[in-house]
Formats: structure tokens, C-alpha cells, sequence
């Protein structure tokens, strides 16, 4: 099965960690890809840039409507995210918990639902 971990954490707290943390974390992340790849999980993975590059797009009524920035104004912000293949959601769990951005905010596992007839690589 298919599982999504959405790495959340608070941007602004982040952007306080020194960058040899930050490049660290980093580090283990693709560290983190590797083993998942070798062991046939792995599907992808990326951080995300900050919220502020965010464009919201809506449509109402047939109109489109496109902003900048965030959604909502949360204190946890989607960060980056994993694509894994887990056997079951403990599996998919003791994956999360490898995350290092689980260290400073959290990692939401998701189930994906499996859709026929999308297209494939």
C-alpha cells in the first residue's frame, strides 16, 4: 500500500536552527530515501518551499480566483513529504518515526487511495 507522510512544522522556529542543523537534517533525509530505495519503499520524497511562495487556487461559481501565501495561518506549515510503499500503516509508522522533521514538529501518515486508469511512467 501506498502512504503519504506530510512532514508539518513551524517555519519560523525552523528558520531559527542553524543551518549545519538544518543541512544535517537534510542529510539524513536523503540518507532516509536511500535505505527506503534499497528496500523497494521508496517512491519520492521533497522538502517544499515556504509557505509565502504559496499561490491558493479556487474556483467559485466558474471564476477563478488565485492568491498568494498560505491557505490559513497555522503554526505547523507542510514542509516537505515521503511517498513510501508500506505493507501496513505500522510499517508506514516506524518509517514516519525515521523522519527527521518528526524531531521537531510532525509526520501525518495518509493512506493513498489507489485510482485505476491514471497514467503510469
Amino acid at each position: 500500500m501506498k502512504y503519504l507522510l506530510l512532514v508539518h512544522h513551524d517555519e519560523e522556529a525552523f528558520m531559527k536552527i542553524t543551518e549545519t542543523k538544518r543541512e544535517q537534517m537534510l542529510e539524513e533525509s536523503v540518507q532516509l530515501t536511500h535505505q527506503l530505495h534499497a528496500n523497494g519503499q521508496y517512491l519520492s520524497a521533497s522538502p517544499l518551499h515556504p509557505t509565502s511562495t504559496a499561490t491558493i487556487v479556487r474556483v467559485r461559481d466558474g471564476k477563478r480566483l488565485v492568491t498568494d501565501g498560505p491557505f490559513v495561518e497555522t503554526r505547523e506549515q507542510i514542509a516537505g513529504y515521503f511517498l513510501i510503499e508500506a505493507k501496513d500503516l505500522d510499517e508506514a509508522i516506524s518509517i514516519a518515526v525515521r523522519v527527521p522533521g518528526a524531531r521537531i514538529g510532525t509526520v501525518e501518515v495518509r493512506p493513498l487511495i489507489e485510482i485505476t486508469g491514471l497514467p503510469t511512467e
